[in-house]
C-alpha cells in the first residue's frame, strides 16, 4: 500500500506547487521538486529487495554482477535525470531540461561502451571459431 503514499506526496506537491505559482511562482519549481526528490527516496528502500533477487538469480546463473551494476547505474541516470529535466520544465526553462536529458543519455551511452566492445570481441571470436 505504499503506493498511496506516492501518489499522496505527489498530489500534495501538486497543489502545493499551483497555490505557491500564483503568489510566489519562484517556489513552485522547488516545491515539485522536493514532492519528487521525497517519492524517489522512498522507492530507494523497495529496491534493495529487488536488489538482492536480481543478484542471487545472477549468482546462480555464474553471470557476474558487473553487467547488472551498470544497468542499475544506467536507471538511476535516467531516472535522475528525468527528475531534473520535468523540473526545469515546469520552471519554463526547457532548453535546459533538454540538454540535461542529452548529457544523461550520453552519460549512459559511456557506461555501456566497454560492455559493447567486450560483447563484439566475443563476437568476433565466436565468428573466427
Amino acid at each position: 500500500m505504499q503506493w498511496i503514499q506516492f501518489i499522496g506526496i505527489g498530489l500534495i506537491g501538486m497543489i502545493l506547487a499551483v497555490l505557491f505559482r500564483q503568489h510566489k511562482p519562484e517556489y513552485a519549481p522547488l516545491i515539485s521538486l522536493a514532492a519528487g526528490l521525497a517519492v524517489v527516496f522512498l522507492l530507494l528502500g523497495q529496491l534493495e529487495p529487488i536488489f538482492s533477487q536480481m543478484e542471487e538469480i545472477l549468482r546462480q546463473a555464474g553471470i557476474g554482477t558487473e553487467y547488472i551494476t551498470v544497468l542499475l547505474k544506467s536507471l538511476g541516470i535516467c531516472y535522475i535525470t528525468q527528475l531534473a529535466a520535468d523540473t526545469c520544465r515546469d520552471a519554463g526553462e526547457s532548453a535546459i531540461a533538454s540538454k540535461m536529458e542529452l548529457a544523461g543519455k550520453i552519460t549512459v551511452l559511456t557506461l555501456a561502451v566497454p560492455y559493447f566492445t567486450g560483447m563484439l570481441q566475443t563476437v568476433g571470436e565466436l565468428i573466427r571459431m
